[in-house]
């Protein structure tokens, strides 16, 4: 199967390094023209250095969200994919139930749900309007069960971001757009993945290894054809899906 998306214009969010990083590579090499976007400054550089548009926004502030596609859409004309990779434990590693505050509560809420919401609203029209788009968002195999962070405030917003892709996918589907998710499994993909793995005694590793069929820990890259995968046209009678992609979690 060549999946190609020449002439396609697709913006992944959580670009800076990882999962997005990776899936912003893919669809470049697929011929897409790739925005790049997170809120952290270092996005320019990689931007810079992978040869994409790059972005610095906060995608937790709605406003924020809106002008990002509208100064993508004024640019190329067009606005066909949604990888929406941004999110993860915002720096909340090892808070306890007691530890939980309305500030950490909404800013790991922000990360990972607002975030999805605001870019996702803000790109509906522009893909009904062409009768064709893709979201897809990576989520977590915390979204669908208790998760390896022990963080109750990310499992949660894992939850809620699949409930919110099975509910864009009801209302989008008329107008030619597929929403669906990938839930990876355990992947070093960021600094807190990896802190929290080399924080495990061996045996722990060992435990969490014994628990994925296939023996190994998944790569950004194995999200990334996964994603490509449901952006695809050969996907396109599949919507409102979470694709887990954890090497077979027993």
């Amino acid at each position: 199967m060549d999946i190609r998306f020449d002439g396609k214009v697709v913006i992944v969010t959580g670009g800076a390094q990882g999962i997005g990083q990776a899936i912003g590579a893919a669809f470049r090499d697929s011929g897409a023209r790739v925005h790049l976007v997170d809120r952290d400054p270092g996005i320019i550089e990689v931007g810079r250095d992978l040869k994409m548009a790059a972005h610095v926004v906060d995608l937790s502030k709605r406003e924020a969200s809106a002008e990002l596609v509208r100064s993508v859409v004024a640019e190329e004309g067009r606005l066909d994919v949604l990888a929406l990779a941004a999110g993860g434990i915002a720096g909340l590693a090892g808070l306890s139930l007691e530890g939980i505050t309305d500030e950490n509560w909404d800013r790991i809420m922000g990360a990972n749900v607002k975030s999805a919401l605001w870019l996702s609203q803000a790109a509906a029209p522009v893909m009904t309007k062409a009768k064709w788009g893709r979201i897809i968002v990576i989520s977590s195999g915390a979204g669908l069960r208790p998760s390896l962070t022990g963080l109750h405030g990310y499992t949660s917003s894992k939850h809620a971001v699949i409930g919110l892709m099975k509910q864009l996918s009801v209302g989008l589907a008329g107008g030619g757009v597929t929403v669906n998710s990938v839930a990876p499994g355990f992947i070093l993909s960021s600094p807190d993945a990896r802190n929290q793995w080399e924080g495990w005694t061996p045996e722990r590793r060992s435990q969490v290894l014994a628990q994925i069929n296939t023996g190994r820990l998944g790569t950004p890259e194995d999200i990334a054809s996964a994603t490509l995968f449901l952006a695809s046209a050969q996907a396109s009678w599949i919507t409102g899906q979470v694709i887990s992609v954890d090497g077979g979690r027993a």
